[in-house]
């Protein structure tokens, strides 16, 4: 990432990878779906990059996501929010009313939140399990030997709400037997969403079948310091 370069440049290449690595796939770019990771970013970057043609868009926590993203939903009614962070329980009702997709579904307390918020709003996001591929104790995401019995009873919960799954490798790990792993627990639950890759490995990702990849520092350059 070119630091004097703008963040349409920057998210036009972002773009022009994706197409070229799922032409070295052989797959239809218009396959994979970028989800351009804002956390942390002001409102005006993500008009930036609205403005430049992106729509679909990722944050970490509810609070920030709920004060920064009704308002550009009013001049921009195609946004469409994902909430890919860690949930707490107590945040489902907040989460439900924003969100269009929520990534991390990982326990069944979660899932009981989600029920009851979904009853109390109204409405219900589409929803990705998120699967602890490493089995890393610091992360969260459902474990790997109870992920199979976890997205059949939330099929059974949420019916086509479940949309697929989610992972976040091992940062020291070769990322591509994780993506081959939620592939393949996917296709046996017949999910058609995969929510896998970040800026230093979505095309190969795209290379193990990722539908949606979720690209943040690639786009809007590095975190903000915070005060």
């Amino acid at each position: 990432m070119a630091p004097s370069s703008s963040l349409a440049d920057r998210l036009a290449d972002v773009r022009a990878r994706i197409t070229a690595a799922a032409h070295d796939a052989r797959r239809d770019p218009a396959s994979v779906t970028l989800v351009a990771v804002s956390k942390f970013h002001p409102a005006s970057s993500v008009q930036e990059a609205i403005a430049a043609g992106q729509t679909v868009f990722g944050e970490n926590r509810v609070q920030e996501a709920a004060a920064k993203f009704p308002p550009l939903r009013e001049h921009n009614p195609a946004l469409r929010l994902h909430l890919i962070g860690g949930l707490q329980t107590n945040k489902a009702k907040d989460a439900v009313r924003i969100a269009d997709m929520i990534e991390s579904l990982d326990r069944p307390a979660l899932a009981d939140a989600l029920a009851r918020a979904a009853d109390s709003v109204g409405r219900m996001p589409e929803l990705l399990i998120e699967v602890n591929t490493g089995d890393e104790p610091q992360k969260f995401g459902v474990p790997k030997e109870e992920a199979d019995s976890f997205i059949r009873t939330c099929r059974q919960r949420f019916g086509t709400s479940l949309r697929g799954l989610m992972c976040i490798p091992p940062a020291e790990e070769d990322p591509a037997p994780h993506f081959r792993l939620l592939r393949s627990m996917a296709q046996t639950h017949g999910l058609p969403v995969l929510s896998m890759g970040m800026s230093a490995d979505y095309p190969i990702a795209i290379a193990e079948g990722a539908t949606l990849v979720r690209v943040g520092t690639a786009i809007f350059g590095p975190r903000p310091p915070t005060a």
